[in-house]
């Protein structure tokens, strides 16, 4: 399955460079409007690197707490500290960058990063398995809510998963949003 999801990951590279390149449209109204209905909840949200679609504008309309993930150490769960517009960044693993100093939250409702999705609600990440790890986890203590954020152009007809692969609840796209049931 490595080898799989190796390919996987090149293609989606790729397919996701390419959509970046044609601009953003209007992914992070849809998914601020998306995320109005959260309000008050505990949201993350991430610090777009390279070609990653951007959800800072919903996070600075979020009208609750926001934190964005922090990678503590290899093959464990995320954490998650408390961002808002223009607090100080430092780097952190993986070059991501991270707010320098604030309280640890748990966010309730997760805006996931992804090189792709399908139809099924399973992503494609970048194999340290971070945010499955940290969905099982969050999700055995109560609801949580998963949205993926993503490029239209980064659905793929399958992706090739694990049994330790979590789901997605929603993916937010430049085109829309797409609910997945159970």
């Amino acid at each position: 399955m490595t080898d799989v999801k190796a390919a996987a990951r090149a293609e989606a590279f790729a397919r996701r460079a390419e959509a970046f390149a044609g601009g953003q449209g209007q992914a992070a109204e849809i998914l601020a409007d998306f995320l109005a209905g959260q309000r008050g909840k505990v949201l993350s949200g991430y610090m777009p690197m390279r070609t990653e679609i951007d959800p800072l504008p919903a996070m600075a309309a979020h009208q609750g707490p926001v934190g964005v993930p922090v990678i503590v150490a290899k093959a464990t769960p995320l954490r998650f500290r408390e961002w808002s517009p223009g607090c100080r960044l430092v780097e952190g693993a993986f070059k991501a960058m991270i707010p320098e100093e604030g309280a640890w939250v748990e966010p309730e409702v997760l805006i996931v990063p992804m090189l792709a999705w399908d139809q099924r609600g399973y992503r494609l990440g970048y194999g340290g398995g971070f945010y499955d790890r940290t969905l099982e986890g969050l999700r055995a203590r109560g609801p949580v809510l998963a949205v993926g954020f993503a490029f239209a152009a980064q659905e793929v007809e399958a992706v090739p998963i694990d049994g330790f692969d979590q789901r997605l609840d929603a993916v937010v796209t430049e085109k829309g949003v797409t609910i997945f049931r159970t």
